[in-house]
């Protein structure tokens, strides 16, 4: 069972989406995703 982790803009730092990773996996996970900021797509990054 997974755990809930924000994902932020690397352009803007806005936390634009929530998803669930893995608990066993302690690295950050990357996606690149839409930003409504920044009206493009940016890599999100997980954040604590």
């Amino acid at each position: 069972m997974g755990h809930k982790v924000h994902l932020a803009c690397e352009i803007c730092h806005h936390r634009n989406y929530t998803t669930e990773k893995n608990r066993s996996d302690q690295r950050r996970m990357e996606i690149m995703k839409f930003c409504k900021t920044c009206k493009r797509h940016t890599i999100h990054r997980e954040t604590k």
